[in-house]
């Protein structure tokens, strides 16, 4: 058991003859009190001290593991997002790519069917072209056939239609 100053100060010699100086020893002892009073107080303080420096590392030690484990949980989080945005994009590209083939596809299938419409068109203007002008030929044929010269020469006397009319009214 360590001492005290209580057990300084209570400390009792037994007397002897010619033994020390009562009053030097008491002052003496007074002194080793006031210093021994004075070391256990700073042990206390500096033992308070310690605890304290002691908590506080304790609490940025908890404040460093949680500091850690929140940068691995972030890095986790970052790696499934950026893994999550690459499936995604992938997902897009191939959509992209089938709309664009579709899209190609209905193209080349539209200017087939125009390409062929176009030779329907073609074809439809020939046929159209030639019996216009059959048509044509054909009426010219008429205008420069005799018999319109034939009607020219038929003279009708009209007074007697005249005269008809007249009667009528």
């Amino acid at each position: 058991m360590p001492l005290t100053p209580v057990d300084i100060h209570n400390k009792e010699f037994s007397r002897g003859f010619r033994g020390y100086d009562e009053d030097e020893v008491n002052e003496f002892l007074d002194q080793v009190i006031k210093d021994f009073e004075l070391l256990i107080r700073e042990k206390k303080e500096l033992e308070d001290k310690l605890t304290s420096q002691n908590e506080r590392l304790g609490h940025f030690s908890t404040i460093e593991d949680t500091l850690h484990k929140s940068i691995v949980v972030a890095q986790e989080a970052a790696e499934e997002v950026r893994g999550n945005a690459q499936k995604e994009a992938k997902l897009i590209i191939r959509e992209a790519e089938k709309n664009a083939d579709r899209i190609v596809n209905e193209s080349l299938s539209k200017a087939r069917k125009i390409a062929m419409e176009i030779e329907d068109l073609k074809k439809q203007s020939k046929v159209f072209r030639t019996r216009f002008k059959m048509l044509i030929e054909a009426q010219l044929d008429l205008i420069s056939n005799d018999d319109w010269d034939h009607l020219m020469d038929y003279e009708v006397d009209t007074t007697e239609l005249k005269a008809l009319h007249e009667v009528e009214e």
